[in-house]
């Protein structure tokens, strides 16, 4: 990953097709097999994973993730060899798909309870670890947001639905699904806010949304600078509320501090105990702000 990248989900997003697609590529010049290097930020020991597509039009290859360490060691002894002989075994398969849900709960809004609010986070996680920062925190939050209104006796004028979805790693299914509902019922969503990108300490938000939704949004930044985030910029919002933009809904996305968070993706080191309680209840905190206000005031 590129190191000028200040944020580091921008380095990912620059590296990440090295290992999405780089088998393909790979067997079109007749590659055996593909050894990539890690998507993470620091040098360590934990090899990170991810999704492979593979190309239908090139021999399927076997592809292994190794650390960052190991991709350092391993490029200096091709530095002082000419030849460089390497093996390995895989055990990997393709299982078929079996029936999961979406959880879902929501607090019945007060004033206008058919504009619906969704917060949320994905529930499922790469086996290597436990998913805590991916995305174990955005759920977390996103029920603090409920528990946080019913804990000091608001109600919110607007319905507030939080959403654990499922199938966000492999395919986005869940979010499909959720989308797929919400016509189907003739649902208005007016707002999605996401946390997607770990339980660390929030900086801002990122937001899909039309100029007029935009500027009222940033009204309310004043109030958000105590608390540690200073921004609302556009840009990407998140994957599992991405349908929702077809609905006119604005989508904002919370943004963490990325420097760590790479250190755990998608590898055996994104546990519990990697998960600072202080970060994840300031960005839930602010989620739940957010949420309050335009159930408040609207977007309009």
């Amino acid at each position: 990953m590129n190191p000028l990248f200040i944020n580091t989900f921008e380095a990912y997003g620059d590296a990440v097709r090295y290992r999405s697609s780089g088998p393909s590529n790979a067997a079109k010049y007749g590659a055996v097999g593909v050894m990539v290097r890690s998507q993470a930020s620091n040098t360590d020991q934990h090899p990170h994973t991810g999704v492979t597509f593979y190309n239908a039009a090139f021999p399927k290859i076997p592809a292994v993730s190794i650390s960052t360490a190991e991709a350092n060691w391993l490029s200096e002894l091709l530095q002082h060899k000419d030849v460089l002989e390497v093996g390995f075994t895989t055990h990997c398969k393709m299982e078929n798909d079996t029936l999961s849900y979406n959880v879902i709960g929501e607090i019945k809004g007060n004033k206008f309870p058919d504009e619906i609010i969704t917060v949320g986070g994905h529930l499922d996680s790469w086996d290597l670890a436990e998913g805590a920062q991916d995305d174990g925190a955005g759920c977390v939050q996103s029920i603090e947001v409920i528990r946080a209104f019913i804990a000091t006796g608001l109600r919110p004028d607007r319905t507030v639905r939080a959403v654990l979805f499922m199938n966000e790693e492999n395919g986005a299914g869940g979010a499909q699904a959720y989308f797929d509902s919400a016509i189907a019922k003739k649902e208005n969503h007016i707002f999605a806010l996401e946390s997607d990108a770990g339980g660390f300490t929030p900086r801002g938000f990122s937001v899909t949304a039309s100029d007029s939704q935009f500027r009222q949004l940033q009204k309310w930044l004043p109030l958000f600078i105590p608390y540690g985030l200073y921004y609302f910029k556009k840009g990407e919002s998140g994957v599992d509320i991405g349908f929702l933009e077809k609905t006119g809904a604005a989508l904002v996305g919370l943004e963490p501090d990325s420097q760590r968070y790479f250190d755990l993706h998608h590898a055996e080191n994104d546990v519990f105990e990697a998960v600072s309680k202080r970060e994840l209840e300031l960005g839930a905190i602010n989620m739940a702000a957010l949420v309050w206000l335009v159930s408040k005031y609207g977007l309009n």
